[in-house]
């Protein structure tokens, strides 16, 4: 009944802030996706870095384990991406991610673990924002 009263005050300004804030939750969702994965691509730039390095014999012990880190963790999306392939996609990747958060398991790789504001994402949405009305 409450829902009613206000989609029959204002149907339109109703409809319109609630695509608005489902435009900016995507938004979001995509810059934080962008970030994660650019820094995956660093990762696993100094990653391969570090075993040319070490093919050489100058590598140390402690970058050597933070390339086989990231080699775990390319491993992990490669695991995901079998579940990427499969049908009803959408639903079983989070119900993996979840069912591994509750075994105590991290299924996802550690960029896309980040935990960063709402501010500092918004901030990264109004810039590519003005990116693109500048090249318009």
């Amino acid at each position: 009944m409450r829902l009613y009263k206000v989609i029959h005050r204002a149907p339109f300004r109703v409809a319109k802030i609630t695509k608005r804030r489902q435009q900016l939750r995507f938004k979001r969702a995509m810059v934080a996706l962008k970030i994660a994965l650019a820094q995956e691509k660093q990762e696993t730039k100094e990653m391969l870095h570090i075993y040319k390095r070490y093919t050489q014999g100058n590598a140390s012990k402690e970058e050597l384990h933070t390339a086989n880190e990231q080699f775990l963790d390319i491993l992990k999306g490669l695991g995901l991406g079998v579940f990427a392939v499969l049908p009803f996609a959408p639903i079983t990747i989070p119900l993996v991610v979840k069912l591994g958060h509750w075994v105590g398991v991290d299924v996802l790789p550690s960029s896309f673990n980040i935990n960063k504001s709402i501010k500092e994402i918004d901030q990264q949405v109004a810039k590519e924002e003005a990116e693109e009305k500048n090249q318009k």
